[in-house]
């Protein structure tokens, strides 16, 4: 079935290993090898070269994985499209989001939708910002859910939510002039920071620019993968972090944490859903109308 074969040959395109196809399509890699043969022969061209134990794509099969791509996004739109004359919901969306939206945010709206919607299955990857809007462009996601001000111009930024960024430090500390803090505390405070790559570091340097401190003023301790490793440390330092209110509630009531207010810095940031400019997958699009109506204020 020429349908089969397509999306072993994208799978293939995507993966570069026949390997890790045969175990995403649960068939044999041996099977793998014949469809991809058959293909080729009924194309009368390559579309894998074989390198010793890598394989890549030969013009032709970059030809191929372009038209692919198109064909599966048309696949998906005639779904949603049957299912809406049906009165149903199905098919399958392939969501990324940033770590700290991953983790903190998007869970109890996923829940929502998948309590709506039972028949539409979701994957959801997670990654910092530059990862996230790298597999939409791979095309490996067909959604994405961001926080930063990247503006890529291959891609489409819709506002969905605020979030504010706060600095806290360990309750046991005492930080500053009674834990009020300066521009000038902050070139002496050990800070932790999230790895370079993260929307939510660099919304934070844009913020301190205001304050007239360039990264190399501050006394960066550690820049550290995730929201939730800066949590463990700071609860063992005297570091203080900025972090999203919402992912630190937990600590603030249970009085492990505490807020630092830092002097003329303010920082609210915005969540977009992203995807590719000029192309509109009709069941991403249902996914944003829902969850711009039942987004937390």
């Amino acid at each position: 079935m020429f349908d089969f074969r397509l999306r072993v040959f994208y799978t293939v395109a995507k993966r570069l290993s026949f390997t890790k196809a045969a175990e995403e399509l649960f068939i044999s890699q041996p099977a793998v090898t014949k469809h991809i043969h058959e293909l080729e022969q009924q194309l009368g061209v390559k579309v894998f070269e074989r390198i010793g134990n890598r394989i890549k794509l030969t013009v032709a099969g970059q030809l191929m994985l372009r038209h692919a791509e198109t064909i599966f996004t048309t696949y998906r739109n005639l779904e949603y499209d049957i299912n809406q004359l049906k009165n149903a919901q199905g098919g399958l969306l392939s969501i990324g989001a940033s770590t700290t939206i991953a983790q903190y945010f998007i869970p109890p709206l996923l829940a929502k939708f998948h309590q709506r919607f039972p028949e539409v299955n979701i994957s959801l990857i997670n990654g910092n910002t530059e990862q996230i809007e790298q597999a939409l462009l791979e095309k490996n996601i067909q959604l994405g859910i961001i926080e930063g001000k990247s503006k890529n111009p291959l891609l489409k930024y819709v506002e969905l939510a605020k979030d504010e960024i706060v600095m806290v430090g360990n309750a046991q500390h005492t930080y500053g002039q009674h834990d009020k803090i300066t521009a000038a505390d902050l070139k002496q405070i050990p800070l932790l920071m999230r790895e370079h790559g993260s929307g939510t570091l660099e919304v934070i340097m844009d913020a301190l620019t205001q304050l007239k401190l360039k990264p190399s003023d501050l006394n960066i301790a550690m820049y550290m993968g995730s929201t939730e490793s800066i949590k463990s440390y700071l609860a063992h330092s005297n570091c203080v972090a900025f972090l999203p209110l919402q992912a630190i509630k937990r600590e603030l009531d249970g009085g492990d944490f505490k807020l630092l207010t830092v002097k003329n810095f303010n920082l609210v940031r915005k969540f977009h859903f992203i995807y590719l400019q000029g192309q509109q997958d009709k069941l991403a699009q249902h996914f944003i109308r829902f969850a711009k109506q039942h987004v937390p204020a």
